[in-house]
């Protein structure tokens, strides 16, 4: 199931940073490394870091953004160093750890962490089911960015070696990443189209419509259905009088 686990990094600025990660990774049996917007890669310093972890920074993809590096996946978790405003479901790594390796039979799952000085952006947390924060000393909380991900592998390991339930089997898989991108984009302009939305002020709703939706993390059938009905409101209704004609 750790093979179906995606470490990504986004706009990684010290190389060091990533292949310190990719070290972290394979001491843990991890080998998925995606890469958003690196500012330096390839790089000596990553490889040094990576201190024989050489084989996944070579395979490791380099994606022009986080959807991209999110393609395929079944659950998104973002690591948060601070406790956002936004209303996300938080868990610490052990209990992430679990959630993750339960769902990984169903599909691939990315674990995000940000860049190094200022982490996740609010709209790439959006994109995320829930928040992993490693709880530190309020005094001293700041966490290298591949320490972080060295304590979310390590609990990932640790998981895989304890009895977990499987997901049932006869359960359709979860949408993916891609998919709930063009559901979001679909419920915009539905919502737009038949009023309800002001096109200039939609930040805020599509924000809380999409932490709504991520919430109940539909699966491919029911997100065909929601596709259905909103593809039925945006056809023109007959005119009072053609009704029956």
């Amino acid at each position: 199931m750790l093979n179906k686990v995606r470490i990504v990094l986004v706009d990684t600025s010290h190389p060091g940073n990533i292949g310190a990660s990719a070290r972290a990774m394979k001491n843990m049996g991890l080998s998925q490394l995606y890469l958003v917007q690196p500012q330096r890669f390839p790089h000596a310093e990553a490889s040094a870091r990576a201190s024989g972890a050489d084989d996944l920074l070579a395979t490791a993809r380099v994606c022009d953004s986080l959807p991209e590096a999110l393609t395929g996946c079944a659950l998104v978790v973002g690591a948060s160093a601070r406790l956002r405003h936004l209303k996300l479901p938080l868990r610490d790594p052990r209990e992430s750890a679990r959630e993750i390796l339960r769902d990984a039979p169903q599909g691939e799952v990315a674990v995000v962490f940000g860049r190094e000085h200022s982490g996740l952006t609010n709209e790439e947390l959006a994109l995320c089911h829930h928040l992993m924060h490693i709880p530190c000393d309020p005094a001293f909380s700041s966490l290298n960015v591949a320490a972080a991900v060295q304590v979310m592998c390590y609990e990932l390991r640790m998981a895989a070696g304890a009895a977990l339930p499987a997901s049932d089997d006869t359960e359709e898989p979860p949408a993916s990443a891609e998919d709930m991108e063009r559901f979001h984009t679909h419920l915009r302009q539905t919502l737009e189209d038949i009023g309800f939305l002001d096109p200039d002020n939609s930040r805020v709703m599509m924000r809380r419509l999409r932490r709504l939706f991520n919430r109940a993390r539909p699966d491919r059938v029911e997100l065909n259905i929601l596709r259905g009905i909103l593809s039925t409101a945006q056809r023109p209704r007959p005119r009072r009088g053609e009704q029956g004609k």
